[in-house]
């Protein structure tokens, strides 16, 4: 992914501008659904740096905890 000129996102797969769509994911056994930015065309994901640093790093203390 790379920033486009007036601060959006561009796939670097495709050079199409990346959407918000409701999305699933699967980390670690453990769904997540939110609003992420996609690539309309090769369906790739963009997940921001404080859903990884957050919430998926949440997960992942959670499942060491068990």
């Amino acid at each position: 992914m790379a920033a486009a000129e007036e601060g959006r996102l561009v796939c670097l797969k495709c050079d199409c501008l990346l959407e918000y769509e409701n999305t699933s994911l699967s980390y670690l056994g453990h769904k997540l659904s939110d609003r992420f930015l996609k690539c309309p065309k090769c369906k790739q994901v963009y997940i921001p740096e404080e859903a990884a640093i957050g919430r998926m790093a949440k997960v992942e203390e959670s499942l060491e905890d068990k």
